[in-house]
């Protein structure tokens, strides 16, 4: 099964660059995603059994990934469907500055998304660290021209400092992998395998020197292709720059990867007795994250950067969680699981506005719930679904997550409540801005949304809301355990 997860997209991929018309591509975009969620579906149901000498393998971190990438890509191939058509017809588009740009090749377009899809499900179903990097570094080769999709210069300059930024992070993690197997080096010179089992059974007598300097060079590594400040700055470039569709899977899906390379590397130091060492750099990291976030979002103007940002600080939360403790890294688990739904569900409400008001500034976009009812109403709950508030899930994944820092003392809870509190009124006074007041001259009301633009949202939406009002048994024993893994 995890083959065909692995394969499946991949033959996708290349069958799209071979077919002539764009309908039958975009069939094979939409039907690719379905089948590789209903795999992901079934891999919960029937144990996939492991190969290449355990290489493979689905715990349950790989699980919970693997199973919000195919749901994330299934709902963004719909929209992109709906995407794709306008592009053609010349109506929906991103715009910068007023000005429309010429259609990039689809075919090219369509096969880096499932070759996307192929290199996330190959970072979520690994256990072993080296190809781990591999997935992860092929992540951005893949996800690059898409950022270029509607080639402008602005997009030409996000591309770039998206390349350069993720090479140079990915390059420092290849020497956290180096630095982890000299640390793992018996008397005889022979290091363990990089296969995430047996480095466990070997940490217990890890050079403790080396492998801090490994887990350093991890953590900035993957911190930068995960967004985490100030490694972020190629972030709310390539996330604001690139097609909205695009945007979703970037914010919900490819910094899950990055995530999951800096959890591989906290299993390993908790099992080398190095919990304390690890916590404090994640919980220092975590913090300073969600206090750049809060500088730039409070004013900020363009609203696909203000989401850009807000996904800094959640990544940031995520990280802080797992230095936290139990508790805290199981909540923060769970916050992983609630950002993607809800943060891509806004990207590709974002693709909606920009194709209706032709801007991404949010002073100039007001009037939304008169032009755009249903799109304006997902955007208001999804904006309040991301900064905390109940019942959606990401309320109660930062409850947990201060509960967690309460054992830490008041202060550190008390500077997360007042970041979260700057951040929430940061981003909710231009989204009220955007959704009350007067249209604009020449924008009418649209009675016809179309479905497919609104319902990927909506159910994305929809799961974060259940999750928030119900824990499933099977959910909360596949948090437990990942969060138990990392030995906080």
């Amino acid at each position: 099964m995890i083959l065909a997860l692995l394969c499946l997209p991949f033959a996708a991929a290349l069958a799209s660059w071979f077919i002539p018309a764009h309908g039958p591509r975009r069939v094979l975009l939409a039907l690719t995603a379905g089948v590789e969620m209903l795999l992901a579906f079934a891999c919960w149901m029937v144990e996939p059994t492991p190969f290449f000498g355990g290489a493979f393998y689905l715990d349950a971190m790989g699980r919970l990934v693997l199973t919000l990438t195919t749901i994330l890509f299934f709902a963004a191939s719909l929209y992109g469907i709906v995407y794709l058509k306008g592009e053609d017809s010349g109506v929906r588009k991103d715009f910068v500055q007023g000005l429309h740009f010429s259609n990039a090749p689809e075919a090219t377009f369509t096969a880096c998304l499932l070759l996307f899809l192929s290199t996330a499900v190959l970072v979520a179903v690994t256990r072993h660290l080296g190809i781990l990097w591999v997935g992860i570094e092929s992540t951005t080769l893949v996800s690059a021209p898409l950022i270029y999709f509607h080639r402008h210069r602005r997009s030409l300059e996000a591309t770039w400092k998206y390349l350069m930024i993720c090479s140079v992070g990915i390059a420092l993690a290849l020497v956290g992998n180096i630095l982890l197997d000299i640390s793992m080096q018996s008397d005889a010179g022979h290091g363990a395998s990089m296969i995430l089992d047996a480095m466990l059974e070997r940490a217990e007598n890890v050079h403790h020197g080396w492998f801090k300097a490994a887990f350093v060079f991890l953590l900035i590594g993957y911190g930068t292709k995960m967004g985490i400040a100030p490694m972020h700055t190629w972030l709310p470039d390539a996330h604001s720059e690139a097609p909205s569709v695009v945007s979703a899977l970037l914010s919900g899906a490819l910094l899950n990867c990055a995530f999951l390379g800096i959890y591989r590397a906290c299993e390993i130091s908790a099992a080398a007795g190095l919990g304390d060492f690890s916590g404090q750099l994640l919980m220092a990291f975590g913090f300073f994250s969600m206090v750049t976030a809060a500088l730039f979002i409070v004013g900020q103007g363009d609203f696909k950067r203000m989401l850009a940002y807000s996904s800094v600080e959640h990544m940031g939360i995520l990280i802080l969680a797992l230095g936290a403790g139990f508790e805290a890294a199981r909540g923060g688990i769970m916050h992983m699981a609630g950002h993607s739904l809800v943060k891509a569900a806004l990207f590709l409400l974002a693709g909606n506005i920009l194709a209706r008001y032709h801007t991404k500034s949010s002073h100039d976009v007001i009037g939304m719930r008169r032009t755009m009812p249903f799109t304006a109403f997902l955007w208001m709950a999804g904006i309040l679904a991301i900064c905390g508030s109940p019942p959606f899930s990401i309320f109660m994944s930062e409850l947990s997550v201060l509960q967690g820092l309460l054992r830490h003392g008041i202060f550190p809870a008390m500077a997360y409540l007042l970041l979260l509190g700057v951040i929430f009124a940061g981003m909710l006074t231009p989204v009220l801005r955007m959704c009350a007041g007067k249209a604009p001259h020449g924008i009418a009301l649209d009675r016809k949304e179309a479905a497919v633009s609104v319902l990927p949202s909506a159910c994305l939406f929809g799961l974060a809301l259940a999750l928030g009002l119900y824990m499933p048994e099977w959910l909360d024993t596949v948090l437990t355990a990942a969060a138990a893994a990392t030995g906080m």
